[in-house]
């Protein structure tokens, strides 16, 4: 068996030469180094920087989340809010805030559901379609300068894989509710 200090990749620290501290056992610098989800948050960070950025200069008058949600909408019109807050992965109270936003710059049309009223359903208005349109320009102008230099084999090939692991992750999240009860 290894020693502790040789467990896992650890490394023993040198030891203090008063002899007042206990060694402290380090990880291998290696296992500190970047690996895939801190350059996919990295990525995603720099990426919604420049959409704020770009969104200001270009005189869009929403931010991310609300683009986010303007998009969602854009792919399920007539969803119920709670749905939406589901996708979006917020507490329905705070799309609701958002919604009212969304509604005072005459983005988003709320209509009551045809069977439920408690449920209000979500539709863009012909404005909301017009800041779609230059929210899907800005993303395709991001996506173009983060691709740069990047085949379009290499392009297909990241997003493969990327929806591999998205399923990977989901499929263990559906298991683990199961496995818990």
């Amino acid at each position: 068996m290894a020693p502790p200090s040789e467990a896992a990749g650890m490394t023993p620290v040198s030891p203090d030469p008063a002899g007042l501290r206990q060694v402290a056992l380090r990880p291998d610098p290696e296992a500190l180094q970047p690996h895939v989800g801190a350059m996919l948050h990295d990525v995603a960070r720099l990426m919604r920087r420049r959409f704020e950025r770009r969104a200001r200069q270009t005189g869009l008058p929403i931010t991310r989340q609300q683009a986010r949600a303007l998009l969602l909408i854009a792919r399920h019109e007539g969803l119920s809010q709670a749905a939406i807050a589901t996708m979006l992965d917020v507490e329905p109270i705070a799309l609701v805030r958002l919604l009212d936003r969304l509604h005072e710059e005459g983005l988003v049309e709320r209509h009551a559901h045809a069977t439920d009223r408690r449920v209000r359903t979500l539709w863009l208005t012909p404005l909301g379609w017009e800041v779609v349109d230059r929210v899907l320009a800005i993303n395709a102008e991001i996506r173009e300068a983060a691709c740069a230099g990047l085949s379009p084999a290499v392009r297909e090939a990241l997003m493969q894989a990327l929806g591999q692991m998205r399923g990977n992750l989901l499929a263990g999240e559906e298991a683990e509710p199961a496995a818990a009860e």
